[in-house]
């Protein structure tokens, strides 16, 4: 198969290139104008379009009416079908604040999931819960809130087959220090869902946590005399923070600050969407609580924020054309950036020969022209 003619996402850069794909990976890039690079194969001629590596999101819950802790392949199935129709061909979805017995059963779940050809890749799992702060619950279901406990996630990570990337803490609790310095080797270590202050959260950094959920949601703000957290990641260069980009959970010009704070080298966009997401405005669910749905909007009965209804090309889309960020660092954040936190950098996240040959060709409105997964065209 032969995409022709497009503007290519080549290292940060869009180049006029020409792909070769071979099987389920790309077999060379062909900086040159034209369609007729590599002849004698089937071609789809990208002329005038975006032609982008699939997005990877790292931070989602649900869509379509399911919700990843259903623990069911055909829940499984329905979230990677509908993201790959957006876009996103790699996922690591993230579990609610649960019990081990429940967290089990997906854990169990997840590692025999394979996903069918016109499916996104089921990449990693994203741990969001429960090892959180009671003070900034968010949409978590503080009953099964815990003390940080590396055995548990040991025994999950076992039962996943080594599927959990991300954990998240609340690194102001009891133990969790000690936990982020005998974990940080094994998966990366997040901070979420947390009341720390500025030097709480840099000692969690120099403990060995590298990564924020949802920055600016579910924390202490930016103050001048209480820095907080953002202030803490920013100073701990090695870590990557996370954004929803919803136009809903930060303020455009909010964005934009920390674009020029964090640089696009350290962001990560994430959609964290929720079962309402691709559904009609209603009633749904998010980790055993109800969730009202009104346009791009999901809430608690109480008013919080329960998780998002725009998936990742959406929020992509949202933070180019309504919050002003080059193309070309949104992409990465959604792209190469997830890659790198999830240790996939070599196979996922960039057009090059010998990765997956997962990539999206946009036309010039970022609106989805036709999805490949792995080498075959989905739309």
């Amino acid at each position: 198969m032969r995409i022709d003619g497009g503007k290519v996402f080549v290292d940060g850069v869009f180049k006029d290139a020409n792909l070769l794909c071979e099987g389920e990976t790309i077999s060379a890039v062909c900086y040159r104008k034209g369609i007729a690079a590599f002849p004698h194969h089937e071609a789809f001629d990208a002329r005038g379009c975006y032609v982008i590596p699939g997005l990877i999101d790292l931070h989602f819950h649900g869509c379509m009416g399911h919700d990843f802790c259903e623990g069911t392949h055909d829940a499984f199935h329905a979230l990677c079908a509908y993201e790959a129709s957006r876009g996103v061909t790699s996922v690591c979805p993230a579990t609610m604040t649960y019990p081990e017995e429940k967290l089990s059963h997906i854990m169990t779940q997840a590692a025999s999931f394979a996903p069918a050809p016109h499916e996104s890749a089921l990449v990693g799992i994203n741990m969001e819960g429960p090892f959180i702060s009671h003070g900034k619950i968010g949409a978590q279901n503080p009953a099964y809130v815990q003390p940080c406990d590396a055995n548990m996630i040991r025994r999950l990570q076992a039962l996943s087959g080594g599927l959990i990337k991300l954990v998240d803490i609340a690194p102001e609790e009891r133990g969790a220090l000690e936990f982020i310095r005998e974990m940080h080797d094994e998966v990366c270590i997040s901070l979420a869902h947390t009341c720390a202050d500025y030097q709480q959260a840099c000692d969690a950094f120099e403990a060995g946590a590298c990564h924020v959920t949802h920055l600016c949601n579910a924390m202490p703000p930016l103050l001048h005399r209480a820095p907080g957290p953002i202030a803490a990641a920013f100073d701990a260069s090695h870590s990557t923070v996370e954004l929803i980009c919803d136009g809903i959970h930060i303020h455009p010009a909010m964005v934009r600050c920390m674009f020029g704070l964090f640089g696009d080298d350290r962001i990560v966009l994430v959609s964290d969407t929720m079962e309402a997401t691709g559904l009609e405005d209603g009633s749904f669910e998010l980790g055993g609580q109800e969730v009202f749905v009104h346009g791009k909007e999901a809430r608690l009965a109480a008013g919080a924020l329960a998780g998002s209804v725009s998936d990742l090309m959406t929020c992509l889309r949202c933070a180019v054309q309504d919050m002003n960020i080059a193309l070309e660092s949104a992409l990465k954040a959604a792209t190469e950036n997830p890659a790198r936190v999830l240790g996939l950098d070599n196979e996922r996240g960039f057009i090059k020969p010998g990765y997956f040959a997962d990539f999206v060709v946009l036309d010039k409105n970022l609106e989805i022209k036709q999805v490949f997964i792995r080498g075959k065209e989905l739309l």
